[in-house]
């Protein structure tokens, strides 16, 4: 514990170095402070993408594909070859009646979901033009339809993507709600 007379003693030091400062040091100038504002404000930008990919949902588990930052994408694996990269639909968190779904029944339905994001194409993928002739079947950006079990599963910050085969490509759609899932 700090004694009386010591704690006198620093807060006259304290005084003194306060004391000592000149006003002009902590003075900014107009141009310095609007500076400041954009830089902060652009920092706020920045940080409105999405870090991992579960900020990538928006009103959970709904995909909002806008919020996954360029830094994000380049954190995630690049598929080699003639594979995709896939980010799989989570689905609904509640039924149409407004029930929530515990997050393991959500889970398990994105474990066996038909449809995906796709994140990255491989330098090979549809290529083969004795095999694709019509050119590919999907381009990055673009929600797809897959065989249920297809690919490999793996985890990365924040959520699970899949890899695929250029060729286990179903479909393409416009959204994703369109498809239901056969229990």
């Amino acid at each position: 514990m700090i004694s009386d007379t010591k704690k006198k003693d620093f807060s006259s030091e304290k005084i003194a170095v306060l004391g000592s400062a000149k006003p002009s040091t902590f003075k900014k100038t107009a141009k310095e402070m609007a500076n400041e504002v954009r830089a902060q404000h652009a920092a706020a930008k920045a940080q409105e993408k999405a870090k991992n990919l579960a900020e990538a949902y928006e009103d959970q588990p709904r995909l909002n594909p806008d919020a996954i930052g360029q830094t994000l994408l380049n954190r995630m694996p690049s598929p080699t070859g003639w594979r995709i990269l896939i980010l799989p639909y989570k689905g609904k968190g509640k039924t149409a009646g407004g029930i929530f779904l515990p997050s393991e029944t959500v889970e398990k339905g994105q474990v066996s979901t038909q449809v995906g994001y796709v994140l990255k194409i491989g330098p090979l993928a549809y290529q083969d033009t004795s095999k694709f002739p019509t050119g590919a079947w999907c381009k990055e950006k673009q929600w797809v339809l897959f065989a249920r079990y297809a690919g490999s599963r793996f985890q990365i910050d924040g959520g699970e993507v899949r890899i695929l085969n250029d060729d286990e490509i179903l479909s393409t759609i416009l959204d994703p709600e369109d498809i239901h899932q056969l229990s």
